[in-house]
C-alpha cells in the first residue's frame, strides 16, 4: 500500500497494513529488511510502543487523520517505552537500512 505523507509537501511511502495480530509484533523478531509497517486505530489514540526483540533502529512516524506527521523519532533496540506527545491516528515503522535511506532523509530534514 502507497500512502501519501505530509511533511512539507507530499512524500510518498509504501508500507504493508498490518492485521490486529500483526499490531502486536510489528517488527519484533524480523529483519532490517523487512518491509515498513502501518499501524492504523479507528479513533486517535496515545499508545505507547517498544522495541523489544527489535535487533535494529527503525523510524517511527505518527500521523494523524488526514496523514499529516504528528511527530517521529529514530527508535533504539530493546526501548522500553516510545510515544508522542500528542494523540495520533496512524504510526509507521521504516527499518533503518539502505533501501529506506532515501526515504527516511527526506523524513528527518
Amino acid at each position: 500500500m502507497i500512502i501519501n505523507i505530509k511533511r512539507r509537501g507530499k512524500i510518498k511511502v509504501s508500507a504493508r497494513r498490518l492485521s490486529n495480530f500483526g499490531k502486536f509484533t510489528g517488527l519484533m523478531f524480523k529483519s532490517r529488511n523487512s518491509d515498513n509497517l502501518l499501524f492504523e486505530f479507528p479513533r486517535d489514540t496515545m499508545m505507547f510502543i517498544h522495541s523489544y526483540f527489535v535487533f535494529f533502529s527503525f523510524l517511527a512516524v505518527w500521523l494523524d487523520a488526514e496523514n499529516k506527521v504528528i511527530e517521529e523519532k529514530i527508535v533504539k533496540p530493546f526501548s522500553p517505552s516510545v510515544a508522542p506527545k500528542i494523540k495520533f491516528r496512524k504510526l509507521i515503522e521504516i527499518p533503518i537500512n539502505k533501501k529506506n535511506r532515501e526515504l527516511i532523509n527526506n523524513l528527518l530534514k
